[in-house]
């Protein structure tokens, strides 16, 4: 029987978001990336790329200076 492949989801509190890019940084699968659009802010907050897997490393939440973003296992 094949083992299934783990499927993580990533959420962003894009209003919260200040833009720095850290998490599309050092997000090494790049299931992140800048927003084109501005939040109530101002700023081009990240978002998750349509298609991409996350694989739960949780390295963006680890970066992230404003704890905006959360990484749950579907």
């Amino acid at each position: 029987m094949a083992k299934k492949k783990k499927k993580y989801q990533v959420i962003v509190n894009q209003e919260a978001c200040k833009g720095c890019n850290l998490c599309v940084e050092f997000c090494k699968p790049e299931v992140l990336r800048t927003s084109e659009n501005l939040n109530k802010m101002g700023y081009n907050y990240a978002e998750p790329v349509a298609g991409k897997d996350c694989n739960g490393c949780m390295i963006c939440t680890l970066v992230c200076p404003d704890l905006v973003l959360e990484v749950y296992y579907e």
